[in-house]
């Protein structure tokens, strides 16, 4: 039986109350203890963290306890890739270098168990995301970059918190309307893909068009819930806790 293929996203790691964040990193770091033995691949589609911002020597050290898990599983031989989503903008060599993440700042398209399947954070794809698109590109400028490292970590790392908090403020009340993101994903299957999978808009979703599936990860922080290729087939799973997982395939299927 071929390993399963796993895809996680938008846990926003550092953006609640401490009991909450105590909360929802137990359960990640206990998900991804889980599905060691099984996995082939991890493919995180982005904004793990709230904010994640390198300097040449300091980086945010809340929940170092994921990191450290995500190394133990690149270690047990599981690929990881990372693709980078709107809370990403600023991800450097630590990642790839020091836990063995593979960065990808593009969509990319992948093959496994015969799926030929397109990956995307999925930021931007709406259609009155134009003023985004715009600011993503300033972000991502490596003179932009370089300059805002000129700002002492202590109070870089802290305002560009606060920054991100606002973001995820105002993005939320834009990604209401999913049948942009679903369209974006019906157009990817009729160019030959097999599967879109996304994250972003929060919400687990799991459609079926015949032709292809359309799958969206959901989030981390009030769905608990990831995709999953297992044997050619695409789930929708919640986990709740150890020995506890839920299918969400039925409860979120929608029919083309």
């Amino acid at each position: 039986m071929p390993k399963a293929i796993y895809f996680i996203s938008d846990a926003h790691l550092d953006s609640e109350t401490e009991e909450k964040e105590k909360i929802k990193e137990k359960r990640l770091i206990d998900f991804l203890e889980r599905i060691i033995p099984d996995a082939e691949a991890l493919y995180i589609l982005g904004d793990l963290f709230e904010f994640w911002f390198e300097y040449k020597n300091a980086m945010p050290k809340e929940h170092f306890s994921v990191l450290i898990q995500l190394k133990r599983l690149v270690d047990s031989g599981i690929k990881i890739y990372y693709i980078a989503g709107n809370h990403d903008f600023w991800l450097g060599d630590f990642l790839p270098q020091k836990i063995g993440i593979k960065i990808c700042k593009e969509p990319i398209w992948v093959s496994h168990q015969g799926k030929k399947i397109y990956l995307t954070h999925g930021d931007g794809l709406a259609k009155k995301d134009r003023g985004y698109r715009l600011l993503k590109r300033i972000l991502r400028n490596k003179i932009n970059i370089w300059l805002y490292c000129q700002i002492p970590s202590d109070i870089g790392i802290p305002l560009a918190k606060k920054i991100a908090r606002l973001s995820r403020s105002h993005t939320s009340q834009k990604v209401k309307n999913w049948e942009d993101y679903i369209n974006f994903a019906r157009n990817k299957i009729s160019e030959g893909f097999d599967a879109v999978v996304m994250g972003h808009i929060h919400q687990p979703i799991l459609q079926d068009f015949k032709s292809g599936i359309y799958l969206n990860t959901g989030d981390w922080f009030e769905h608990f819930s990831y995709g999953k290729l297992v044997e050619g087939k695409f789930l929708l799973e919640e986990y709740k806790c150890r020995d506890r997982f839920s299918n969400l395939s039925g409860q979120m299927e929608r029919k083309a």
